[in-house]
C-alpha cells in the first residue's frame, strides 16, 4: 500500500498548494516512494508501456480526427488525404494503426503474466476484473475503429459483426437495426461507430485510474506470490521500477518502431485499401488479429446463438478466475502441473488465433471445436481440480529469502523454507 506521504515542499509555493491540494504528495506517495516488491522481473513492465501506448493512441488520435471525415462517401478518401496531403499525416496513422496492435500484444502478456503468477488471487479479485472491463472495452474501441477507415474489410467486417447481434432472442433485430442506424450498414452507422471510438478512450482512461487505485490499495503482486512482510522486502517505486519500466518500454518501442517504418500494414489487410463496395464481398472476411482467437471459438460453433454466447463466454469466464482456481498458491513457480497446464492454454490460444485467420470449413472448423472445447475445459475443469490434486514446491518464507536462496551456489546453505500445504 502507498501509504500517507512523506513528500516535503521544498518551496513556498508548493507549502501553499500542499495544503490546499496536495497532488504533489498524491503523486510522491503513488509513484516515488511507494514500496514495490524487489524481485519484480520485466514482465511487470507492461503496466506501463500499456499506460505510454493509451496515452500515444489519444494524442494521435485526437489529431487524425482533425482531418477525418466521418462520412460514407468521404471517410475513405479522408484517410487518403491524411496519408498524402497531411504533414507527417503517414506517421500519425501508423502510429496509431500500428499502435492498436501493440496495445493488444501488451495487454496479452500483461494478462498471461497475471494468470501464470496468481495476480488475480485474494485480495486481488476486483483488481483482475477491473482489467477484464478494460480488455472488453478496448476489444470494442478496436473495432470500431477498424471500421472508421471505410474500405472493404472496413465494411464487411462491421456487417458481419453486428449481424451477430440479431441472434439475441426477441430484442436482437432491434439492437441491430439501433446499432445500424437504418436497415443496413451505411452514414449512419460510421457516424456511429466514430463517435464511440472517440469516446471510449476517455472511459478507459477512468477505468485505468480506478485500476491503478485498487493496485495500490492492495500491493503489487510478485513472482513469488508471497506478500511482502518487512522493508527489505521492498524498494522504493522510483527509481528502481521507473529505471527498469524506462529501459524496457525503449526497447518496446524499438520493435513498435520496426513495424511504423518497415512493416506498416503488415498487421492490417490489404482489403482496407480498396474503397468500401456493399455489392462485392471480400473472399475470406476476418477481423484484426488480436480478435482472432474469439472469432475461431464463435465460428466452431454451428448454432448462431450459442456461438454468440461462447464468444462472449470465452471474455466473461476470465472475470471468474479468482474463484475457478482453487489453489492456494499463486505463483507457477511453485506449481509444477499447472505450469504445465498454463503453457498448453498458450498454445491453445494461439491455435486458436491461426485457426480463425482460416476459411470456416473441413479440418479447420473441427481443430477449432477441440480447442474450443478445451479452452472452457482450462478453467471449469482442469483449474478447480489442479487445487485439489496439485503438490506444489515448498515456498520461502519471504521475498527476501528468495532472492539469497537464488543468488547461492550449489549445495549452499541458507533459511530452511516453509512447505506449503497445499
Amino acid at each position: 500500500m502507498s501509504g500517507h506521504s512523506t513528500y516535503q515542499p521544498q518551496n513556498a509555493f508548493m507549502k501553499w498548494m500542499e495544503r490546499r491540494l496536495p497532488i504533489a504528495g498524491l503523486i510522491h506517495s503513488s509513484f516515488v516512494a511507494y514500496p514495490t516488491p524487489r524481485n519484480l522481473n520485466y514482465w511487470w513492465t507492461f503496466g506501463g508501456i500499456l499506460t505510454f501506448l493509451l496515452g500515444m493512441q489519444i494524442v494521435t488520435g485526437i489529431i487524425l480526427v482533425m482531418h477525418y471525415t466521418p462520412h460514407a462517401d468521404m471517410a475513405f478518401n479522408s484517410v487518403e488525404h491524411i496519408m498524402r496531403d497531411v504533414n507527417y499525416g503517414w506517421l500519425l496513422r501508423y502510429l496509431h494503426s500500428n499502435g492498436a496492435s501493440m496495445f493488444f500484444v501488451a495487454v496479452y502478456i500483461h494478462m498471461f503474466r497475471g494468470m501464470y503468477y496468481g495476480s488475480y488471487k485474494e485480495p486481488r479479485e476486483v483488481l483482475w476484473i477491473l482489467g477484464v472491463i478494460l480488455y472488453l472495452l478496448m476489444m470494442a474501441t478496436g473495432f470500431l475503429g477498424y471500421t472508421l477507415p471505410w474500405g472493404q474489410m472496413s465494411f464487411w467486417g462491421a456487417t458481419v459483426i453486428t449481424n451477430f447481434f440479431s441472434a439475441i432472442p426477441v430484442v436482437g433485430e432491434s439492437v441491430v437495426t439501433w446499432l445500424w442506424g437504418g436497415y443496413s450498414v451505411g452514414n449512419p452507422t460510421l457516424q456511429r461507430f466514430f463517435s464511440l471510438h472517440y469516446l471510449l478512450p476517455f472511459v478507459i482512461v477512468g477505468l485505468v485510474v480506478l485500476h491503478v487505485w485498487a493496485l495500490h490499495v492492495v500491493g503489487q503482486n510478485n513472482p513469488t506470490g508471497i506478500e511482502p512482510k518487512s522493508a527489505k522486502d521492498t524498494v522504493p517505486f522510483t527509481p528502481y521500477a521507473t529505471v527498469k519500466d524506462a529501459f524496457f518500454m525503449m526497447c518496446f518501442c524499438v520493435v513498435f518502431a520496426w513495424f511504423v517504418f518497415y512493416m506498416p500494414n503488415y498487421l492490417g489487410h490489404a482489403d482496407n485499401y480498396i474503397p468500401a463496395n456493399p455489392a462485392v464481398t471480400p473472399l475470406h472476411i476476418v477481423p484484426e488479429w488480436y480478435y482472432l482467437p474469439f472469432y475461431a471459438i464463435l465460428r466452431a460453433i454451428p448454432n448462431k446463438l450459442m456461438g454468440v454466447v461462447a464468444l462472449g463466454g470465452s471474455i466473461v469466464i476470465l472475470a471468474f478466475l479468482p474463484w475457478l482456481d482453487t489453489s492456494k498458491v499463486r505463483s507457477a513457480n511453485y506449481r509444477p502441473l499447472f505450469r504445465q497446464f498454463f503453457w498448453i492454454f498458450v498454445l491453445v490460444c494461439l491455435g486458436l488465433g491461426w485457426l480463425g485467420a482460416k476459411p470456416a470449413e473441413g479440418g479447420y472448423v473441427i481443430a477449432a471445436r477441440i480447442l474450443t472445447i478445451y479452452y472452457f475445459a482450462h478453467f471449469i475443469i482442469i483449474l478447480p481440480l489442479l487445487g485439489w490434486i496439485e503438490k506444489t514446491k515448498p515456498l520461502p518464507n519471504s521475498i527476501s529469502e528468495s532472492i539469497l536462496k537464488e543468488g547461492l551456489p550449489a549445495g549452499g546453505s541458507g533459511p530452511a523454507p516453509t512447505v506449503s500445504k497445499h
